[in-house]
């Protein structure tokens, strides 16, 4: 159980990702082939809706059009086990997997330890990086595990690329600190960032947010609150498949069998996060809120996701409000496959295109 477990948690949960609701044979036939060419497997019945996104999203734009033979023997090998929570959801296993401690496999890389009030927080600065530009990384987990130590890693990747300090805050989890706890705490740490950094007090230069899963949904709701509050906001955000829709009405809940976390999970952790509060509030699902006056946006989900239409909607309603966004549905990936050690090719691509477009919004000041 528990060498199941680990290989889901490596992925980050708050889940539900989406594949294509293909046929069973027509994805072993791609899957089997190392560089099959991607094409949408979905039913007839949304191959128009699947059309229709490809052409307004522009997920295309700058991808791979084939899987990497490491891909698509990682995608295999998550395929032979059970989706986390299909028989039963087991939170205590859940927060010992996403609270261990993965430490930088690149060298020479600095890690600070900070404390905002009550948050404990880690700062990731690998060689090279420039102190005042801060990107603030919000942890997956389904808002009810996980810490910054599981992602130092992936930080220190981040950091190398896009030369910038990272900080992981531990913000507070749900069921004992429900909506808007969480959201709160990480609304108070880009504060904290815009006037301290590793070093200690300081002016930074630029601020990002990025996050993914539960971390890409506090993310776009962080933006949300710094622009209705008028407090000062990043230059850009980064959600990795980030939960949009906690009414889930996302078609492709329905329609795709996830390898990492069955469906069956996404109305506990709901219910764990939310208690009583509206879905539709924008802060609990940023796919209601008004994006205008947002700093741009990159999105970057899986093709083999249940929340690849969370992604896919909440990218045509920020562009609909007048936001730039770019959307990156990557071929042949799953639910936050940027942490896995070692970097897969189009884990290592889609840091640099992370890093690619903090460099963007840097170079306009």
């Amino acid at each position: 159980m528990m060498n199941r477990l680990s290989g889901v948690v490596l992925i980050s949960f708050m889940v539900v990702g989406i594949a294509y609701a293909a046929g069973d044979d027509q994805t072993k036939r791609k899957e089997s082939h190392p560089k099959a060419t991607v094409q949408t497997e979905r039913a007839a019945a949304a191959e128009e809706r699947d059309d229709e996104i490809s052409a307004s999203s522009e997920t295309a734009a700058g991808l791979p059009q084939t899987i990497s033979p490491e891909g698509v023997a990682y995608l295999q090998n998550l395929r032979k086990n059970s989706p986390f929570g299909a028989a039963e959801f087991n939170l205590e296993q859940l927060r010992m997997g996403m609270g261990s401690r993965r430490e930088p496999t690149i060298g020479d890389v600095k890690l600070v330890r900070s404390q905002i009030e009550e948050i404990s927080c880690e700062w990731v600065i690998a060689p090279g990086a420039d102190p005042a530009i801060r990107l603030l990384y919000l942890h997956g987990g389904g808002f009810v595990s996980g810490s910054g130590a599981f992602y130092l890693a992936l930080a220190a990747h981040i950091s190398a690329e896009a030369k910038c300090a990272v900080l992981l805050p531990d913000y507070r989890l749900a069921p004992e600190h429900p909506f808007p706890d969480g959201l709160e705490d990480c609304i108070a740490a880009h504060e904290w960032i815009l006037s301290n950094g590793p070093s200690g007090p300081g002016p930074a230069k630029a601020t990002f947010i990025a996050g993914d899963s539960a971390g890409g949904n506090l993310t776009l709701a962080t933006l949300l609150a710094l622009r209705d509050r008028q407090m000062r906001l990043p230059l850009g955000g980064i959600a990795l498949s980030p939960t949009t829709d906690w009414t889930l009405t996302s078609e492709s809940l329905t329609s795709v069998e996830d390898p990492i976390i069955s469906a069956r999970t996404m109305p506990v952790f709901r219910d764990y996060y939310l208690g009583k509060a509206d879905p539709k509030n924008p802060l609990a699902s940023p796919l209601f809120g008004d994006y205008r006056g947002i700093p741009p946006l990159l999105i970057q989900v899986g093709e083999h996701e249940m929340l690849r239409d969370d992604s896919v909607r909440v990218a045509e309603k920020a562009r609909t409000d007048g936001n730039r966004v770019k959307l990156e549905v990557w071929p042949g990936m799953f639910h936050v496959f940027q942490s896995h050690e070692p970097l897969l090719p189009e884990a290592q691509e889609s840091i640099e295109h992370m890093a690619e477009f903090i460099r963007a919004e840097v170079s306009e000041l």
